[in-house]
C-alpha cells in the first residue's frame, strides 16, 4: 500500500508539474474565447454492452476553437489515428514513442513522431491512465493582421494555455460512477476584431489576462440509453456544437471566430454559454435505439452576463445570474466505428431554446454599430421576457480516397435563427469544406475553406434608414457582414499544428463605413 500511495503521488505531481512548467506556464492570466483542434467529446453514446463530447466579439471573452475519449475540451494537435491500409502510393509514418521506459526519445526523429510533446514520462503518464487518471495539455496561439481595409491596419496576437484531467471513477475505485472531468485554462492576447471593426472576431482567442475555471463535471452513463452530466460546464461543448472527423472538430479547421466554435449568432442572440467559461448546468440524453444513431438531449444552464469579466475566472455561484438557458436536441448519426473504414459519417442536428431572462430588446444594441447615444436614447426599446430561437446543422464525409482511406473530404452547414424581438442577427449561416490529405508526402494536412453569412436584425436597419431620411448624416445603415476563409494545416508531428490562412470580410462592422478588409491569419497548437 505504501509502495502503491507512493507512486500515485509520484506520477502526478511529475504530470502536474511537467505540464504547469511548459513555456509560459500558467502563471500567466489569459481570458476569453475558444479554439479546438481536436477533441473528442465525453458524452460520446454508451455501448450497447454497458450495464445498469467561442462569442460576443469583446475585449474580455469572445467564443469561439481538437479529440479523444476522456480528453479535454481545448485546441489541440490532431492525433494521427492508428495506421489505416494505404493501397497507393503514399505511406504514413508510424506513431513512435521511446519514452515508456526513459524520460527522453531515443532519437530526435522518435520525438517528432511520438504523439504529444512530453511522451509517456517514463511510463508515468501511461501508469496514470492505466490506473484512471488522464493529464493533458495544449497550448495554442492565434495571430491576425490586416495589411489593407477596415479602419485602421493592426497586428495581433493571443494565446491559450491549459490543463486537463480526466478521472475514470471505474478505475480509480473499482465502482462503476462515470467519469470526472477538469480544464484550467490561461488566456492573453489582445483580439484584432475590435479594431477593423468586425461583428465576428477573425481571431478564436483572445481576452484580458486571466486563469479560468473552464470544465469541473460528473458524467455518468447509467445504461445503453441514458447519459447526464452536472457541473461547473457550458452550452457550446453540449448543444448546437461541432461533429468530429479524423479525430478533428470539424468547425475549429478554421481560426474565423465565427465559424471555430459554434454558429457566432446564437452566443450574441441568447445566454448561450460559450468556451472557455463554465457556468451551473446539467443535460440529460436519452438514446431510444440504444446506440448513438439516434439521440434526444435537453439541458439547463445558468445564464450570468458577468461570468466572462476578468474577475470572475473561479466564480462558482448563481450570484449575478439573469436566469436559465434551457436547449433541447435531435440528433442523427451515421457512420462507422471511425471515419477510416464503413459507411461515410453523416450528422443531422435540430434544436432550439428558451432563454427565461429578461432582456433590453434589440434596439438597445444600435451602439454596436456606432450609432450616436442622442438616437439610441429616442429608439423605441422596452424589456422583454424570455428570448428563442432554434439551429439546423448538417455535417458529412463525403468521401474516402479508395487506395488511402485515412484521406477524405468532409463538408458541414448550419442555419441559426433567434427571436426577431431582440436578436442582433436573427440569422446565421456558415459552411466549410475540408481536405485532408493535400500531397503524396502530406497525408495528414489539411486544407480548408469555410463562410459565413450574417444579417443584421431588420429593426435596426429600418430605424437608421429612417433617421437618414430624416436627414442625420454621419451614420451608416447596419445591414449585413459576410466573409470567407481559406487555409492549410501542416502536421509536421502529431503532436504540432502549424496553420496559415486569409480571410476576407464583407461589409466589416455591418455598414459600408469602412473598406473591405483582407486578413493574413496563422495559427500553432502544441498537445503536451
Amino acid at each position: 500500500m505504501k509502495i502503491h500511495a507512493t507512486k500515485w503521488t509520484q506520477s502526478l505531481a511529475f504530470g502536474c508539474t511537467l505540464i504547469s512548467c511548459l513555456p509560459g506556464g500558467l502563471s500567466v492570466g489569459h481570458a476569453q474565447s475558444v479554439s479546438r483542434i481536436t477533441r473528442k467529446p465525453h458524452h460520446a453514446a454508451p455501448s450497447a454492452s454497458h450495464a445498469a463530447p467561442t462569442q460576443p466579439a469583446t475585449q474580455q471573452l469572445t467564443t469561439p476553437s481538437i479529440h479523444r475519449p476522456i480528453v479535454s475540451v481545448q485546441p489541440q494537435p490532431v492525433i494521427l489515428p492508428p495506421q489505416a491500409e494505404d493501397l497507393g502510393n503514399t505511406k504514413r509514418e508510424d506513431i513512435s514513442d521511446t519514452t515508456e521506459h526513459a524520460f527522453f526519445p531515443a532519437s530526435f526523429d522518435d520525438w517528432l513522431r511520438q504523439s504529444t510533446l512530453t511522451g509517456n514520462w517514463a511510463g508515468r503518464r501511461t501508469w496514470l491512465i492505466d490506473h484512471g487518471v488522464t493529464i493533458t495539455g495544449h497550448y495554442f496561439q492565434d495571430s491576425a493582421g490586416n495589411p489593407t481595409g477596415g479602419q485602421s491596419q493592426n497586428v495581433r496576437y493571443a494565446h491559450e494555455l491549459g490543463i486537463n484531467v480526466d478521472f475514470d471513477l471505474k478505475k480509480l475505485t473499482s465502482w462503476d460512477i462515470g467519469l470526472f472531468h477538469f480544464i484550467v485554462t490561461s488566456r492573453a492576447g489582445q483580439g484584432l476584431g475590435a479594431k477593423l471593426p468586425a461583428l465576428n472576431s477573425p481571431m478564436e482567442i483572445y481576452g484580458s489576462p486571466t486563469v479560468r475555471l473552464s470544465l469541473l463535471s460528473w458524467e455518468m452513463p447509467w445504461n445503453k440509453y441514458v447519459a447526464t452530466t452536472v457541473g461547473e460546464i457550458n452550452s457550446e461543448t453540449d448543444f448546437e456544437t461541432w461533429s468530429y472527423y479524423w479525430g478533428m472538430n470539424n468547425y475549429c479547421q478554421f481560426q474565423s471566430n465565427a465559424i471555430c466554435g459554434m454558429p457566432q449568432s446564437i452566443a450574441y442572440n441568447s445566454g448561450y454559454g460559450y468556451y472557455p467559461t463554465a457556468h451551473p448546468g446539467a443535460w440529460v440524453k436519452f438514446y431510444p435505439a440504444g446506440n448513438n444513431h439516434y439521440s434526444v438531449q435537453f439541458g439547463i444552464y445558468s445564464v450570468d452576463p458577468t461570468i466572462a469579466n476578468t474577475h470572475n475566472g473561479w466564480k462558482l455561484n448563481l450570484h449575478g445570474a439573469t436566469g436559465s438557458f434551457l436547449p433541447f436536441q435531435l440528433v442523427w448519426h451515421q457512420g462507422g466505428k471511425d471515419d477510416y473504414s464503413g459507411p461515410l459519417q453523416t450528422n443531422v442536428k435540430v434544436g432550439g431554446y428558451w432563454d427565461t431572462s429578461q432582456v433590453r430588446d434589440v434596439y438597445s444594441k444600435l451602439g454596436m454599430f456606432q450609432i450616436p447615444a442622442e438616437y439610441i436614447a429616442n429608439a423605441p426599446s422596452a424589456n422583454v421576457r424570455g428570448r428563442f430561437g432554434g439551429w439546423f446543422q448538417f455535417d458529412r464525409l463525403l468521401e474516402r480516397d479508395r487506395y488511402a482511406p485515412h484521406r477524405g473530404t468532409s463538408f458541414f452547414a448550419s442555419f441559426t435563427w433567434g427571436d426577431p424581438r431582440t436578436a442582433i442577427f436573427p440569422y446565421f449561416v456558415d459552411w466549410g469544406l475540408t481536405r485532408k490529405g493535400t500531397f503524396a508526402s502530406r497525408p495528414d494536412d489539411t486544407v480548408s475553406v469555410g463562410m459565413k453569412y450574417l444579417w443584421v436584425n431588420a429593426k435596426l436597419t429600418n430605424y437608421v434608414a429612417q433617421l437618414q431620411k430624416e436627414g442625420v448624416t454621419g451614420i451608416y445603415k447596419p445591414t449585413q457582414e459576410h466573409a470567407i476563409e481559406v487555409n492549410y494545416g501542416w502536421h509536421p508531428t502529431p503532436w504540432l499544428l502549424i496553420r496559415p490562412g486569409v480571410q476576407y470580410i464583407w461589409s466589416t462592422g455591418g455598414t459600408n463605413r469602412y473598406k473591405n478588409p483582407v486578413i493574413l491569419d496563422f495559427e500553432t497548437g502544441v498537445s503536451f
